[in-house]
């Protein structure tokens, strides 16, 4: 029988008793969804699935949207890969929303972990809507209705300043121009304000000179992920998270020195923010 059970106080909790192998029923995947607008973060443990029926999951909930900047796994063109070693680096250091340069930044995201260091490498994940409750009444009256800019190139700016980086990132650039979103954003299933707002992709606030858009932003962004407001995943091997993209930020903790890390990963496509 499927349990949903909170393990963390802002957000996050553990799902058991389900085996994503196989079909989901309906009842149960209504569980999840509300699962995931409850708690914003879920954790399977032991799911050994392969990349078409991680595909197929995420088809549960919406369509796929492919990321642009990481490559394919060979089972599935919709599961990409996120690998770092002492090839290849983590180049991802900051807190983020997940490709909020698109006009429809994802719904979700689901991550499985296929190879997991012996020490470190967790993910860290932030309740925008604990954030945004915790700030005052005058500061949440101040920031809604205020637009901000959102860049792919800003946020992906050390991949683009590799040798060749410009090449290979060429179409995402051109597929991506900047775009603008609520800074406070409602959730399109239970309808609660959260920030919407990160400091890896979110540029400037339209209606604010550069230096009061600039002092807002900190000043949000070291709001959000205060630690009261955060969850913390401890990765195993087969481990499968899923984000709700629409009301947390994370960060990974890059502690694992030179330690693989590979990690296959699905983004579901969402609407635009209001």
């Amino acid at each position: 029988m499927l349990s949903i059970t909170r393990i963390g106080g802002a957000l996050g909790a553990e799902v058991e008793g389900i085996d994503l192998r196989l079909a989901v029923p309906d009842d149960t995947f209504a569980q999840l969804q509300a699962g995931l607008v409850e708690h914003q973060v879920l954790v399977f443990r032991d799911q050994p699935i392969e990349p078409p029926q991680l595909a197929a999951l995420a088809h549960r909930f919406g369509e796929v949207e492919i990321h642009p900047a990481y490559p394919a796994t060979a089972q599935s063109e919709e599961v990409r890969v996120l690998e770092h070693s002492a090839e290849r680096p983590s180049k991802i250091e900051k807190w983020h929303t997940d490709m909020t340069f698109r006009a429809r930044p994802p719904l979700g995201t689901l991550l499985h972990g296929r190879v997991i260091p012996a020490v470190g490498g967790d993910t860290l994940f932030a309740s925008m809507t604990a954030a945004f409750a915790g700030l005052s009444d005058r500061l949440q009256r101040f920031i809604d209705g205020l637009r901000a800019e959102h860049a792919f190139e800003h946020g992906f700016r050390e991949s683009l300043a590799e040798p060749g980086g410009r090449q290979r990132l060429a179409q995402a650039l051109r597929d991506n121009p900047p775009v603008t979103h609520p800074v406070v954003r409602r959730h399109p299933v239970d309808g609660r304000p959260s920030l919407f707002v990160n400091e890896l992709f979110t540029t400037r606030i339209l209606e604010l000179p550069e230096a009061e858009s600039r002092a807002v932003l900190e000043l949000l962004w070291q709001r959000a992920v205060a630690a009261e407001y955060t969850f913390r995943v401890r990765w195993q091997l087969h481990t499968l998270v899923m984000w709700d993209n629409r009301s947390t930020q994370h960060r990974p903790v890059n502690d694992h020195g030179l330690a693989h890390r590979m990690m296959h990963r699905v983004t579901i496509a969402g609407d635009e923010p209001r």
